[in-house]
């Protein structure tokens, strides 16, 4: 190891990879303020934009996601793949890090492994409860695989595993008073609230499933809905919701401050993406979890399935949406002794110092190689 600290961290493409990233690297500057931290990315994905955002440097490699239909774009994926190598082999040969850490995402397999064949310790996060094909391949080199469920020795080294949990975006649990938080987003602080994050593109079933049940959400004079519907479909929901005049719902392309998003929840409509997990068991929130069914090796249903098997959450499928989901979390709200049960297993899947625990393990990796 050289006399400051160089770390490579590669990986992005949703907030889920991202978010876990940027908490690490905030983690390893604190404890190290003289590190140098640079990042990997994916051109034209949003760590790009994050990334930079967050005070730190990135370089955007070509690599892009091989298409499971038929469809022109993988003609080009292997093209992209060699030349998304190249450069990752150019970067670890001239950063030289003591340590390359991948996230997950489109970047983490050329980076981990041009790390790997240079000699550099890598180290894998591994965000779900059922890891996908390339962490699966990553981990035979990686030092550590520092992972967010238990009994993940069913697929990688159990001597290399540390149970980490991920990390979550550092404001979530500063104190804030619910009063502002309210006025935040303009909500009526005498009702009970529902939360409602379907992402971004992958929010339509959610969406319908809200939009199918409006009535249900009309009557109910003691409830209201803060529900980000993701810009793509913003602009049609909000004029589909102003003709029917829902004065109890708040649309919102996207939530900024999820810090004040969570604080007003009374519960939690939301795909299973393990970032987001990782939120629900720290903050200990009542959830109704829809999988995403257009996720790699189905995690997302592994992920929700974890919790449900411990009486931590509550699923609805991605086909059921318009017939169960508002009327699961209207129960749900009702029923405050299944709410509170929900909110107690659920803080057994929290990790406080996810980001901490792993910049301890890339530091003892390093100082072994000094």
């Amino acid at each position: 190891m050289s006399d400051k600290l160089k770390i490579l961290i590669s990986g992005g493409g949703t907030g889920g990879h991202i978010f876990p990233a940027i908490s690490i690297a905030d983690a390893l500057k604190a404890r190290n303020p003289e590190a140098e931290i640079l990042f990997v990315g994916a051109q034209g994905r949003m760590e790009m934009e994050k990334v930079p955002a967050a005070g730190y440097d990135i370089i955007g490699l070509p690599v892009a996601g091989f298409q499971r239909r038929l469809t022109w774009k993988n003609i080009t994926f292997f093209f992209k793949l060699a030349a998304s190598m190249l450069k990752a082999g150019r970067v670890v040969r001239s950063f030289a890090p003591d340590v390359a850490i991948g996230v997950g995402g489109y970047a983490s397999g050329p980076v981990l492994k041009a790390a790997a064949s240079a000699g550099v310790p890598t180290v894998l996060q591994e965000q779900n409860s059922y890891p996908g094909v390339t962490n699966k391949i990553l981990a035979r080199k990686a030092k550590k695989i520092c992972v967010a469920y238990p009994n993940m020795e069913r697929f990688f080294p159990p001597s290399r595993i540390v149970l980490t949990g991920n990390p979550v975006r550092k404001n979530l649990l500063d104190t804030i008073d619910r009063d502002i938080a309210v006025a935040e987003f303009g909500l009526d602080a005498t009702k009970k609230t529902i939360l409602v994050i379907g992402g971004s593109l992958g929010a339509g079933s959610i969406n319908n499933g809200l939009l199918t049940a409006v009535e249900s959400i009309r009557n109910r004079k003691d409830v209201q809905v803060l529900w980000q519907c993701g810009k793509y479909y913003h602009q049609e929901l909000a004029q589909k919701l102003n003709e029917l005049s829902l004065g109890n719902v708040k649309l919102m392309p996207f939530i900024a401050r999820m810090d004040m998003a969570y604080n007003v929840a009374d519960v939690v409509i939301s795909r299973a993406g393990a970032g987001t997990i990782s939120e629900l068991a720290l903050l200990g929130k009542a959830s109704v979890l829809v999988p995403s069914p257009n996720v790699s090796e189905d995690h997302q249903t592994k992920n929700a399935m974890s919790l449900v098997k411990e009486g931590a959450a509550l699923l609805v499928t991605d086909h059921e949406t318009n017939q169960k989901l508002v009327k699961e979390a209207l129960s749900l709200l009702d029923d405050t002794v299944h709410k509170k049960q929900l909110e107690e297993k659920i803080k057994l899947f929290a990790h406080k110092n996810s980001a901490d625990q792993i910049a301890e393990e890339v530091e003892k990796i390093a100082k072994q190689r000094s």
